[in-house]
C-alpha cells in the first residue's frame, strides 16, 4: 500500500520530524496511518512514471514498480534518492489537506541520485551551479 505526497518538508532535528501533505479525500492515508511504521521514499530523477503510478486513484499502484518492505512493514521504492523509516507523530488540519508530521527512526540516503522535482505541474531537474 502506498501513495504519492506532493509536499515533503523537514521540520525538526530533535525529534527528527518531516511533514507531508495528504489530500483530505485520500482513501489510502487512513489505512497507512494505523501502521506502526511508514516507509517514505523520496523518488529520484527519472522516476516520473513511478510517481504517476503511485498518485493514481484506481488500479494496482505498484504494478511494474520495484519495491521492498522492512521487518516493521515500511515499504520502500527501489532507486529512490532517500528512504526514511517513520512513525506518525501528529496530524494537523490544513484546508483540504492533512499535514502529517512523521518521526524519522532510520534512513538510507543515495546522494548520487538527484531527487525527483515536481514544480509548476511538471517534472523538472534541479539547477546545478
Amino acid at each position: 500500500m502506498g501513495m504519492a505526497a506532493s509536499t515533503f518538508t523537514p521540520v525538526s532535528l530533535s525529534p527528527a520530524l518531516i511533514s507531508v501533505c495528504v489530500q483530505g479525500a485520500s482513501t489510502t492515508w487512513p489505512r497507512l496511518r494505523q501502521r506502526s511504521r511508514v516507509g517514505v521514499s523520496v523518488l529520484a530523477e527519472g522516476q516520473d512514471a513511478i510517481c504517476r503510478s503511485l498518485a493514481g486513484k484506481t488500479g494496482d499502484r505498484f504494478a511494474g514498480v520495484d519495491w521492498d518492505a522492512d521487518e516493521e512493514g515500511g515499504v520502500y521504492i527501489h532507486g529512490a534518492s532517500l528512504r526514511l523509516n517513520c512513525s506518525l507523530h501528529a496530524e494537523l488540519p490544513g484546508g483540504d489537506h492533512t499535514i502529517v508530521l512523521l518521526e524519522i527512526h532510520g534512513l538510507k540516503a543515495e546522494p548520487e541520485r538527484e531527487p525527483l522535482v515536481f514544480h509548476n505541474s511538471r517534472f523538472r531537474r534541479l539547477a546545478i551551479s
